[in-house]
């Protein structure tokens, strides 16, 4: 792995360095993952869209009285599932505000009704039910966590989530990315990702790109999320996720990150992160630019649904798996499905509650990657 300072001399090169950079990441890959690129089916549950931070480029969220305002109920929660299931899906991929009824009464009086006084004490709630009531194993991405929240939500999710996004305390500034937005703030975040190391639970996070960050405070978040998992052990993704501008945020008319700068991002995460690491750019918001993004060093593309929308970035389409997997595999891949938990934590029982190992160890062969892939997904 390389260091911070000949991570910054990497990102701040210029066009003609980015062959050889790209080159470099990809044989570190090989190196560590192989030529395995993986993926997990998935359907996308929007618990809620009521969130207490105004992030200036988030489309997803909304206030009460707004369009597209919702809170699902269990019974729209099982039924989705067991949709995904029928199609092959495996993940429930749980995405909501953050502590929406420390800022909406209305949200409140929802969750009291229900015998709740926390979003995630409800959650917990629809997870177990999700369980109990259909085939997917949820993954869940509730936002900054105390530890009480994740050692309850372990029980009942096979792997947890939190975009660091950024260490820059400059975006918390009014006017910039976070203004407003008191979940955002970088220590908060990075508390959560360390508490979810002591409890061993398998963490998925990373880097948004393009929302007014410095290429070298791309480094320095990575650089924090290595040292939480060279303590912890229980990084199992990083994500490097490009800004997409959209109508009707704030910043609508911000620049987005280039292709190429993408892929130097993605590049230096690979060598700051190691041969070992999961790597991973949504292929939705770089749609066609498989092979280039392949070469510079990931080797997941994420979460894929037959059935919902990405909801984060609902403009931005799933790719067909049959295109998703002929693309792979014309760059000298091979394609293969996941669980929400990745094969080297799926088959660890310390980073699966007990409850749930027996369930994921049926998916998994000896691996930990499923089985075989489910007929269905083969036709998306």
């Amino acid at each position: 792995m390389i260091t911070q300072a000949e991570a910054y001399r990497l990102i701040d090169g210029g066009a003609e360095t980015l062959p050889e950079l790209v080159a470099r990441a990809g044989e570190v890959r090989d190196r560590g993952r192989g030529r395995t690129i993986t993926f997990s089916a998935k359907v996308f549950v929007p618990l809620t869209t009521l969130c207490r931070d105004y992030c200036r480029y988030c489309t997803f969220r909304r206030d009460p009285d707004e369009p597209g305002a919702h809170t699902m109920t269990p019974e729209e929660v099982v039924a989705l599932a067991q949709a995904g299931a029928r199609l092959g899906a495996k993940e429930a991929l749980f995405s909501l505000g953050d502590r929406p009824e420390a800022r909406f009464p209305s949200h409140r009086e929802f969750l009291r009704a229900r015998g709740h006084r926390t979003t995630l004490a409800y959650l917990r709630e629809v997870c177990a039910t999700t369980l109990a009531q259909s085939a997917l194993l949820p993954h869940v991405n509730p936002g900054v966590m105390a530890e009480r929240d994740l050692a309850a939500l372990r029980e009942v999710s096979v792997s947890m989530g939190l975009m660091l996004e950024t260490v820059s305390e400059r975006l918390l500034a009014p006017g910039a990315a976070h203004d407003d937005a008191p979940d955002k703030v970088p220590a908060r975040r990075l508390r959560t990702l360390e508490l979810a190391g002591k409890l061993a639970i398998p963490f998925t996070t990373g880097i948004l790109i393009g929302i007014g960050e410095t290429p070298h405070e791309r480094v320095d978040a990575l650089l924090m999320i290595r040292d939480l998992h060279e303590r912890y052990g229980h990084v199992q993704e990083v994500i490097i996720q490009n800004f997409r501008a959209k109508p009707r945020i704030p910043m609508r008319d911000a620049p987005e990150p280039t292709l190429d700068d993408l892929r130097r991002t993605l590049a230096v995460a690979r060598l700051l992160l190691g041969a070992d690491m999961n790597l991973q750019a949504p292929p939705n918001l770089s749609l066609g630019a498989y092979a280039p993004l392949l070469a510079a060093g990931l080797n997941d593309w994420g979460g894929v649904s037959p059935l919902t929308l990405d909801h984060i970035n609902p403009e931005r389409p799933w790719p067909g798996l049959v295109a998703l997997r002929a693309a792979t595999e014309a760059a000298g891949f091979t394609f293969r499905e996941r669980l929400a938990v990745y094969p080297e934590y799926a088959t660890r029982p310390e980073f699966v509650d007990e409850t749930l190992r027996a369930r994921v160890t049926d998916l998994v062969d000896g691996d930990g990657r499923v089985k075989e892939c489910h007929e269905h997904w083969r036709r998306w």
